[in-house]
């Protein structure tokens, strides 16, 4: 079993079908796991959905999405990215409303917990810090957990060994690790429709089953399509000019 792993998409047709062109190039589509935020930003929301229903995508929410069927405010979100919420609820009708309003906070199985930010604040909280991560992994009840939210690819392990009780790494383009038997861990694959790591290649990972690793990947897409098509829509500039430079 090899599963495709992608989180905040943001309306972001092009990246997606990069992605998942990619993945199924290297057998990797056995299933897809959606770390949250599908809509938001971007200029297809309505595409995005019908594209991961398309593909069987099991997927948690995240704030862009509830935000864009009014079940959390705005009112912490920066004025462009609501904006953009604003303009992308216009944009669901009745069938993708519904959609989006029942994705769960959180899946969680016997090997695998999804949550988009993390399992003390499954909405908002971005797992960035030493603090934020070691609250996640204290509710975390299986060997592994997969979040997203901050667009930065990265891995936490935990272990005694590290003065903060885990340690965390960024991930690199084709970085590939072993699922340790011994302690748990935490998997961010990144942003695939607006990455803010510095690289705007789209970022997802691959799990492989049977071998029990999961591999980083970046991909290459066509920005200035998609950059066209917020523009057409008239959504902010910066977040239109931020996808060149993934920021």
């Amino acid at each position: 079993m090899r599963i495709t792993i992608v989180s905040d998409v943001h309306s972001n047709l092009a990246a997606l079908e990069a992605v998942l062109r990619h993945a199924g190039e290297a057998g990797a589509l056995d299933g897809v796991w959606c770390l949250g935020d599908i809509v938001g930003y971007g200029p297809q929301p309505r595409q995005v959905l019908a594209r991961l229903a398309d593909v069987g995508a099991r997927a948690v929410g995240g704030n862009h999405d509830f935000a864009a069927v009014g079940k959390i405010s705005t009112d912490d979100f920066n004025p462009d990215a609501a904006t953009a919420a604003e303009w992308t609820a216009r944009q669901l009708g009745p069938d993708e409303r519904a959609r989006v309003e029942s994705l769960p906070e959180v899946i969680e199985d016997d090997t695998f917990t999804m949550v988009h930010g993390t399992l003390r604040s499954p909405v908002w909280e971005y797992l960035y810090s030493y603090e934020a991560a070691a609250a996640h992994l204290e509710r975390q009840k299986s060997p592994f957990g997969l979040v997203g939210h901050t667009h930065v690819p990265m891995l936490v392990v935990e272990g005694q060994e590290f003065p903060n009780g885990c340690e965390m790494y960024y991930l690199e383009d084709g970085r590939s690790f072993e699922l340790p038997a011994e302690r748990r861990l935490v998997v961010n694959p990144g942003g695939v429709g607006q990455p803010r790591d510095g690289d705007p290649r789209a970022s997802y990972a691959v799990y492989d089953g049977e071998a029990a690793m999961i591999t980083l990947h970046r991909v290459e897409y066509d920005i200035a399509a998609t950059q066209r098509l917020m523009e057409e829509a008239g959504l902010p500039r910066w977040l239109i000019d931020r996808l060149a430079i993934g920021r």
